[in-house]
């Protein structure tokens, strides 16, 4: 899987973010990207949208998450610690 990557500090998770959505979902893996796509209610204001990004995975893969790269970006590199990628994987359904 491209959106999955292990490295010595943790899994990067590599997502494709659609803000102002209804309501926070992973929509799915877009292939001609090679991330996974996710759709987060809040606006990319101020850092609105970063901030549910890292509440909604860390709730969801009960991890510590952290963005690396992509802060001003819809393309975001996510760093979840603690977890393998096979863990990650199963967590997110995919």
């Amino acid at each position: 899987m491209k959106f999955l990557k292990e490295t010595k500090d943790g899994v990067l998770l590599l997502i494709h973010v659609q803000p102002k959505a209804k309501k926070n979902a992973i929509e799915g893996v877009d292939e001609w990207r090679g991330r996974l796509k996710v759709r987060i209610a809040a606006p990319p204001v101020e850092g609105k949208a970063n901030k549910e990004v890292v509440k909604f995975f860390s709730k969801l893969l009960g991890a510590e998450i952290s963005i690396v790269r992509g802060e001003t970006s819809r393309e975001k590199d996510l760093l979840v610690k603690g977890l393998g990628v096979e863990e990650v994987r199963k967590k997110l359904g995919i």
